[in-house]
């Protein structure tokens, strides 16, 4: 979670996901048609790990409907009920959302 869209987020979230592929996986990533998955070094980490590349359509939200689903979930459960002191707060905030989430 950065302030701002960096290559490095993206390289860093490839990197993470990286260490839960399995030998024989076959792997397929969706994004939007932000400029750092359009980045070489982006494309030849995929090609590298033999991983197909997906993006949206230019302006077609349907293409990317299950994480368009999820941002509309994380917003009416998380967001909108309650106020944040700080961004330190809301970062810890968030990552308790994003446990309870993906465990509870």
């Amino acid at each position: 979670l950065q302030s701002r869209p960096t290559f490095d987020l993206v390289e860093t979230m490839l990197e993470q996901g990286l260490k839960h592929v399995n030998e024989g996986d076959e792997l397929l990533i969706h994004s939007d048609q932000g400029w750092h998955y359009q980045m070489a070094k982006y494309r030849r980490t995929l090609r590298k790990h033999n991983i197909t590349q997906s993006m949206s359509r230019k302006g077609n939200c349907y293409d990317n409907s299950v994480m368009e689903n999820f941002f509309g979930i994380m917003k009416s459960e998380f967001l909108y009920l309650q106020e944040f002191d700080s961004i330190e707060h809301f970062k810890d905030e968030l990552k308790k959302y994003m446990y309870y989430y993906n465990h509870l």
